[in-house]
């Protein structure tokens, strides 16, 4: 049985996010959130929280073995994008785009 977590529109930059999905995919989910404890980046806070939330949603199953439970699956998808123009010289306008990402964490047994 797999345990699901979402956080969709998170304000944050999928490329800023997907080096620790990277790190924690396939660890157990306890070392996963040591590791990513000790990271000082705004995308490990996040992931970090989705995991956790991963593991609360297990508890709430009833599930029998939550030390045993592993990082089955870690992506972060790009989501919609705030569009900015910004005023530039001789009347031009340059766009600024301000990104979001959906973080998907699954936890289960192997």
């Amino acid at each position: 049985m797999s345990h699901r977590a979402k956080h969709k529109f998170a304000r944050i930059s999928a490329t800023k996010v997907r080096p620790f999905a990277d790190l924690v995919r396939g660890e157990k989910a306890e070392d996963a959130i040591n590791i990513l404890r000790y990271y000082p980046n705004r995308g490990a806070r996040m992931l970090e929280k989705v995991l956790k939330s991963a593991i609360a949603n297990a508890e709430n199953a009833r599930e029998s073995n939550i030390p045993t439970l592993v990082v089955l699956e870690a992506t972060v998808d790009e989501g919609p994008k705030f569009r900015r123009m910004r005023p530039r010289a001789r009347g031009m306008a340059h766009i600024i785009e301000k990104k979001f990402s959906h973080i998907n964490v699954t936890v289960g047994h192997e």
